[in-house]
Formats: structure tokens, C-alpha cells, sequence
């Protein structure tokens, strides 16, 4: 037996700024870069949306929540078959959780994929303070 090639291949969306996500077809890594990646997918239906709290600095997934928020509002709610919060921030994640619940969007909570300890976005946009150049964590003792 042989796959249909008409069948469409699932849209999952994945938004976060340091998983791979390795499910996704495509990724966005800020909150800017989600909004439109979900822009450009506004008539068709996504099959998966996975979104992370925590974009790096200052940025967090709640731009993207209020689109969504608002689609819905509008009466033209973005479709979507389950939307996935995998944030390892607890209160981030349950405030998305609740927010889109409210709108009707099918929102599970799911545990955060690994972060890559290689990259060292993950390592600055952990510590405190690393967004102000000549900041560092009160424990780290600075280059040696």
C-alpha cells in the first residue's frame, strides 16, 4: 500500500525561541516571527501549535495569545486542532492555558522538550541581568 500524494502533510507550528521541535514543520523564535508565522496561515487549519512562555529577554508568547484572543473575539478564531504549551514556566504556561481555554482553542499542557545546553542564547537568557551589557549573575564569577 502506498501513501495517498495528495494527502496534505499536518501543519504543526511550533513557537520558542531555543527547542528544536522536532515534530514542527516550521518555527518561529520570537513573538514577532510567531505572529506572523501564524499571519501567514491564517485561512488554512493548523494541526498542532506549540507554544514556550519564555522567548529570550523580554519577549514572551503573549503577543501571540492576544492575536489569538482577538481572532476569536472577532468571531474568526484561528483554526486549530490542539494547541500544545510545553513552557517550562509554570505560571506563564497556566496563564496561556487559560486564556486560550476561555477562547474555546483546545489547549493541552505538555512537558517543555529539553533545551539545548550548547547554545548560548539558552545560557544568556538565563541568567539575570544579561540583557544589560557588564550584568551577570551575583554566583558567576565572570571570564577567569
Amino acid at each position: 500500500m502506498t501513501e495517498d500524494p495528495a494527502a496534505p502533510t499536518p501543519v504543526i507550528l511550533g513557537i520558542d525561541d531555543l527547542r528544536s521541535l522536532p515534530r514542527a514543520t516550521r518555527i518561529a523564535r520570537t513573538s514577532r516571527e510567531g505572529i506572523h508565522l501564524l499571519q501567514e496561515h491564517r485561512d488554512g487549519f493548523i494541526d498542532e501549535l506549540w507554544l514556550d512562555h519564555d522567548l529570550g529577554g523580554d519577549d514572551s508568547i503573549m503577543p501571540v495569545v492576544t492575536l489569538m484572543e482577538e481572532a476569536a473575539f472577532s468571531g474568526r478564531p484561528f483554526r486549530i486542532g490542539t494547541v500544545f504549551v510545553h513552557s517550562a514556566n509554570p505560571i506563564g504556561a497556566e496563564s496561556v492555558v487559560r486564556a486560550l481555554t476561555r477562547w474555546n482553542y483546545q489547549v493541552r499542557r505538555t512537558t517543555a522538550p529539553p533545551v539545548p545546553n550548547n547554545r548560548p542564547q539558552a545560557r544568556a537568557a538565563q541568567e539575570p541581568g544579561s540583557h544589560h551589557p557588564g550584568l551577570r549573575n551575583q554566583t558567576d564569577p565572570g571570564p577567569q
